[in-house]
């Protein structure tokens, strides 16, 4: 058995990882509410330029007009973005998304250019051996959306390019504090939302061009949706680490407990140990 000064010593340990964990839940759970705040501000603006999109995509084009980013062609070469976190001790979060990851690259045949957007998954896709063309890293806990405008420009340029002929995303979905799911969701070509049966169709005289309405509102379409992905993807990170230090400190709490009671066993042995060496020292004077 571990003497009484190993195990004191173990339990100031513990006890002070304990401190350091509840501090980290404390500051993840304010980060948390921040992020949360951040992605429900962003959704209606979102949903609304999706609402506009649908409805200008759902008009017939005029002859000869197909913008670049509508234009779906045979795939031969994919685009793969991955948004993970950029720092550890976020519980399976990280884990979730590179397997996600793992499994899409898997699924398909065609080659994959892959995009990391977070440190973890940069550190996966370069050990898996997959072909990363760029890395986003260190964007912090409250990004600004010109932060996120060189990827989209690059994940534009790729499509009207010629480099890739799909491009999906690989993202944490925030569905409550204690959910964050793993997801792909294809990113380009653009895939147009027709309106909803029987909703009214207004029609829009374009000045000074559909065409050139279309280049202002696509790719700010795309570059909207990778912000608030990335939104998302801080939202769930610090969740999953505001639960992850949670249990940390609730297991560190658990074994203090148990290391407590194994220090009073063995004082409590090693008095009745001095008790009996007296008691027989004593018998034996007699």
């Amino acid at each position: 058995m571990p003497t009484l000064r190993v195990i004191r010593r173990r339990i100031q340990s513990v006890r002070n990882t304990a401190k350091i964990t509840k501090a980290m839940e404390l500051i993840a759970g304010t980060k948390m509410r921040r992020a949360q705040q951040r992605v429900l501000a962003g959704r209606p603006y979102a949903d609304k330029l999706h609402a506009l999109f649908a409805h200008l995509a759902a008009l017939p084009p005029e002859p000869g007009e197909t913008h670049p980013l509508l234009q779906r062609r045979a795939v031969r070469n994919l685009g793969l973005v991955e948004f993970s976190p950029d720092r550890g001790l976020a519980g399976g979060l990280p884990s979730n998304l590179n397997r996600r990851t793992g499994a899409f690259i898997l699924e398909h045949r065609e080659p994959v250019l892959a995009v990391a957007v977070g440190k973890k998954g940069r550190d996966f896709l370069v050990r898996s051996g997959q072909a990363l063309r760029a890395e986003f890293t260190g964007l912090g806990d409250q990004p600004k959306v010109v932060d996120i405008t060189a990827l989209a420009r690059l994940i534009i340029d790729w499509y009207t390019q010629g480099t890739v002929d799909q491009v999906s995303m690989v993202y944490p979905r925030f569905v409550s504090t204690m959910v964050q799911r793993a997801v792909v969701e294809p990113l380009l070509p653009i895939d147009p939302v027709a309106l909803a049966e029987g909703a009214p169709r207004a029609d829009y005289i374009f000045e000074p061009s559909r065409e050139l309405l279309l280049d202002a509102v696509l790719p700010r379409f795309v570059e909207m949706t990778l912000y608030h992905v990335l939104l998302e993807t801080i939202a769930c990170e610090q969740s999953a680490r505001m639960v992850a230090m949670r249990s940390a400190t609730d297991n560190a709490n658990e074994m203090i407990v148990d290391l407590t009671l194994t220090y009073n066993k063995a004082r409590q042995e090693s008095i009745t140990k001095e008790l009996l060496d007296i008691v027989g020292a004593s018998a034996a004077l007699e």
